[in-house]
């Protein structure tokens, strides 16, 4: 089988596959709370690895079921208001877009798309106009999908961040696709939080995902999620509790062990492999793809953006893309 559904779930290391399954047999003699005690090192590691790889400190890791309960409560921790408005990006992914205007509809907030440039990204330049136009209301998030799930594109992350950085804006980053697949550097892109997950670009498991929480955003604000547990915080009292320092809060107790160790080494695997190397091998077989797609009569390749990843994005005239995909499947190729 040729494998090109790393956008959707990649295949893993064998190092991955072994450590996940060497946890789940100690855990299935020892016991599943035992296990985690016997393995509270090789537990904190994928904490260390997720960090050297965005460049930022483990204690603003946080790792959970999923990206997408990591993203919720990253979205969840802001208060939204009647006239608030949230800004995204035209090319926004469909389940944070769908937040949003929950979130509007809940709150009376306001969601907006910002205008794309003429490749297609995210225009930096809109984007601050936008916030400057205080006769719609005040700004309380930019969230934006770093790459989103088709058409190529790599959303100018850091130029959003200096906009919402110049404004005090809080600036939420959907990193799912990116992070290893190329250099993501978190005090380069300057976001307050980011969300990524195991089993994309960076060949880890499936079901787990991490959050990296800027420890300044934590501190000035008291970020919380909607719903925290006993792992998240402390109950101080009948009538108090205290929130877990750092991105810790932002996590449930409950999570595969295993799935997490089996991240931590995905991650040991993409910082062995080195992450620069890997984004320029995966930029030139993608536009190897592209040419070739381009150059079969019927298909069109329908990928924007100044940069492009390795996510190609095409159709074939008069054949619907599910019938595309299946045909593909048949004959030994997963898109």
């Amino acid at each position: 089988v040729a494998h090109f559904n790393n956008a959707g779930s990649s295949l893993p290391p064998k190092s991955v596959l072994d450590a996940q399954l060497e946890y789940l047999e100690r855990e299935a003699v020892a016991g599943g709370y035992e296990t985690v005690e016997e393995r509270a090192v090789d537990l904190q590691r994928p904490y260390v690895a997720i960090a050297a790889l965005l460049n930022c400190d483990p204690s603003e890791i946080a790792i959970g079921q999923s990206a997408t309960s990591m993203w919720q409560a990253a979205f969840g921790c802001f208060d939204f208001r009647p006239g608030d408005r949230i800004l995204t990006a035209r090319a926004e992914y469909a389940s944070n877009a769908i937040a949003y205007l929950q979130a509007a509809e809940r709150t009376g907030a306001v969601v907006e798309f910002v205008p794309c440039d003429e490749r297609g990204q995210l225009d930096a330049l809109e984007l601050e106009r936008t916030i400057l136009d205080e006769t719609k209301g005040l700004v309380r998030l930019v969230s934006v999908t770093h790459v989103p799930t088709s058409g190529g594109l790599v959303n100018p992350a850091s130029a959003i961040g200096a906009v919402t950085s110049r404004h005090g804006i809080p600036y939420l980053l959907d990193a799912c696709q990116s992070v290893g697949q190329m250099p993501v550097d978190v005090e380069e892109i300057g976001c307050d939080l980011l969300v990524g997950t195991g089993r994309k670009y960076l060949r880890g498991p499936r079901g787990v995902g991490f959050l990296y929480a800027r420890e300044e955003f934590v501190e000035r604000t008291n970020a919380q999620p909607a719903m925290l547990d006993l792992h998240g915080a402390r109950w101080d009292s009948m009538g108090t509790y205290v929130p877990a320092p750092g991105a810790k809060r932002f996590e449930q107790y409950e999570v595969s062990f295993a799935a997490k160790v089996g991240l931590g080494v995905a991650a040991e695997y993409a910082l062995a492999v080195g992450v620069e190397g890997a984004w320029e091998r995966i930029k030139w077989l993608a536009e190897c793809a592209r040419r070739r797609l381009e150059a079969i009569d019927g298909v069109t390749v329908w990928d924007v953006g100044e940069e492009k990843c390795g996510i190609i994005s095409f159709s074939v005239d008069g054949v619907d893309s599910g019938d595309v995909r299946r045909w593909l499947g048949e004959h030994g190729c997963n898109v």
